[in-house]
């Protein structure tokens, strides 16, 4: 039977009591009240990450704007893999602070640096700046690494959740026309890569799992503010993916995006490229920031993470 997990089922209904109760008292959704509740859910639902050997912030200069980031290096004497990490938030919300802990469990499973940017959010700075900022990172993140002369192996992966993942994607499906930019893997975790909104899911999952249908219609109305074909931005819908690196997804049961984490799966495979989806049939959206609620699961993507960029 699909049912949502029972780890899950209280929290949700008690969530879902709250919400009616402030819709019902006029409440209207702000950017402030978006960023607000994202950074005390994961507050309260994560515990902070595992103490590292080297953690500090920098700046990586871009095309008119300077993006902050924070390194995070597992064993500085030592050359790894790097990391780009891309936080969720509906391209409106999160930040380097909030995802601190999920940073610190990626370096510490991984074993790898991951560097994680700071990048603009929607409304003040709508689409393309929080894309322009991922990808000036993205290229810009050996320099850094110099600049601190900490150790790294030139192999690079791009890890975003939710509206990061839409960022990460959008970003390895760019570099496959910029010979400077060399993506080794992508991993996608519930990303949302279709801003047409055209799937079963997003009705069949329209409300009551944490994140609404029209809440993403809402952070989607306040990223694209210049009439934009979102279609055209999609990456689900881009023309071409022949090149695009190896890629892991992890999708939720329970999660309006479900679809088209399971759509892009099977365009990538179609075109030949490696894919794997980790896929949690009884969780919803945005579960690794209900850690406290689910850490088995949590934990299983962490480790199958780290599995894949190990070639396993």
């Amino acid at each position: 039977m699909h049912a949502v997990s029972p780890k899950l089922v209280p929290w949700l209904a008690d969530l879902n009591q709250r919400n009616a109760a402030l819709i019902a008292n006029g409440y209207l959704p702000t950017a402030i009240s978006a960023r607000e509740g994202l950074a005390g859910m994961t507050f309260l639902q994560v515990q902070p990450g595992p103490p590292l050997a080297w953690v500090n912030d920098e700046l990586i200069p871009g095309p008119g704007y300077t993006v902050p980031v924070r390194i995070y290096h597992p064993t500085p004497t030592e050359e790894r893999a790097v990391i780009v990490f891309l936080h969720g938030g509906g391209h409106m919300a999160g930040g380097v602070s909030v995802y601190d802990p999920v940073c610190r469990r990626l370096a510490a499973a991984t074993g790898q640096v991951v560097v994680s940017a700071e990048y603009r959010l929607a409304p003040e700075n709508p689409y393309p700046a929080g894309l322009n900022d991922g990808h000036t990172v993205a290229r810009g993140v050996w320099a850094a690494l110099e600049r601190r002369q900490l150790p790294y192996r030139h192999e690079l992966t791009l890890i975003g959740d939710s509206g990061g993942g839409a960022l990460c994607a959008s970003i390895s499906t760019l570099a496959q026309f910029d010979p400077a930019l060399r993506i080794s893997n992508q991993v996608l975790i519930y990303p949302s890569l279709d801003y047409t909104l055209s799937l079963p899911s997003i009705q069949e999952n329209a409300e009551g799992y944490l994140l609404h249908s029209s809440r993403v219609s809402w952070y989607f109305d306040n990223y694209f503010q210049h009439s934009e074909n979102r279609r055209d931005v999609s990456p689900l819908h881009a023309p071409f993916i022949e090149r695009l690196p190896r890629t892991l997804i992890v999708s939720a049961g329970f999660d309006p995006l479900r679809d088209e984490a399971i759509a892009y799966q099977a365009r990538l495979q179609q075109a030949g490229i490696v894919c794997e989806r980790l896929h949690f049939d009884d969780m919803v959206h945005a579960f690794l920031n209900l850690e406290n609620l689910v850490a088995d699961e949590c934990a299983a993507v962490y480790r199958r993470i780290a599995g894949f960029l190990q070639g396993d």
